[in-house]
């Protein structure tokens, strides 16, 4: 992904890039089945997508019967809306949910409360984000059964993380942990429905989360 603040940097990735094999895996096509199915789930009428990437799930969506804006920071990818999350030239209440993934990590740690604001000012009911979770993990797949399993593994000291070019931070990194993550959501005024690592794809976090009234 690329990021999409204009005090952040500029954008991080050609748009051929989201085409390549070491981008579109297998456990990064079954992220886009989740985030799909969790959209899909809310019997939304209008959804914003911010981070536009390939298009992928912007056109699986609107093959579904939605009504899909995309906005992103980067021109070249083609985005309905050219801007920035932490400034979303958007009306109160324009969507009934807003997504937002694989986006959020690529900003300072410093400006993520502020997009979370303007994640709730424009969704007029949910918003969905995704984000990188790196503690480990331990998996299990139970054919017999049909059961996948995914448990954390302790971690008494969490990481440094260091900025890669992509990444200004990353949940269970040093700084980072999941409750202050979860901490500055709910401050922002969100009730969290649920969030899991995607068992495919575990460095990926999944938040549903409620607007509160």
């Amino acid at each position: 992904m690329r990021g999409t603040d204009k005090n952040a940097l500029a954008p991080q990735s050609d748009k051929s890039s989201y085409f390549e094999p070491d981008y579109l895996t297998s456990e990064r096509m079954s992220a886009y089945s989740y985030q799909f199915s969790e959209i899909v789930n809310l019997r939304p009428q209008s959804v914003l997508e911010i981070g536009i990437g390939n298009g992928l799930l912007s056109f699986l969506l609107r093959q579904s019967g939605l009504d899909v804006t995309t906005l992103d920071f980067d021109p070249m990818l083609e985005p309905d809306i050219i801007a920035s999350v932490t400034d979303i030239p958007c009306p109160d209440n324009s969507y009934d949910v807003v997504a937002c993934f694989e986006v959020l990590e690529h900003l300072p740690f410093e400006q993520f409360g502020k997009a979370m604001e303007k994640l709730k000012r424009v969704t007029k009911s949910h918003v969905i984000i995704s984000l990188p979770d790196s503690r480990l993990i331990c998996k299990f797949h139970i054919p017999i059964i049909a059961r996948k399993l995914l448990f954390e593994l302790p971690s008494f000291i969490l990481p440094e993380h260091k900025f890669d070019g992509q990444h200004y931070w990353e949940i269970n990194k040093k700084g980072y942990p999941l409750r202050k993550i979860l901490g500055i959501i709910q401050e922002t005024g969100f009730s969290v429905t649920k969030t899991y690592r995607i068992w495919e794809f575990s460095y990926n976090r999944i938040f549903v989360l409620e607007k509160a009234t």
